[in-house]
């Protein structure tokens, strides 16, 4: 059997997305989706997210981003592909 690729997001978003419980569903998300990574906020008010799994969870994962939980107003997600290095073994909160 084929081991399938994985790939790798790094991603910020901007927006009202401290404070409203961005991370933790964005966790929860990743978690349904089998991605491994990590979330948090960041000094300038944006979130910063990085994932690894499949193109498809990866892309679902970042379809998530930009909508966000419902008191998020999210203006802008910038994702940066990478180099997948297979470290996560889940999602965590950072």
């Amino acid at each position: 059997m084929n081991t399938p690729q994985i790939y790798r997001a790094h991603a910020y978003v901007a927006g009202r997305v401290q404070g409203v419980w961005f991370r933790q569903t964005t966790a929860d998300r990743a978690r349904e989706l089998g991605v491994g990574g990590w979330v948090r906020n960041l000094p300038d008010g944006r979130v910063e997210l990085l994932a690894e799994g499949s193109r498809d969870q990866i892309e679902a994962l970042l379809a998530f981003a930009r909508v966000g939980p419902p008191l998020a107003q999210v203006q802008a997600v910038e994702a940066d592909w990478e180099t997948a290095t297979g470290d996560f073994a889940d999602f965590k909160v950072r």
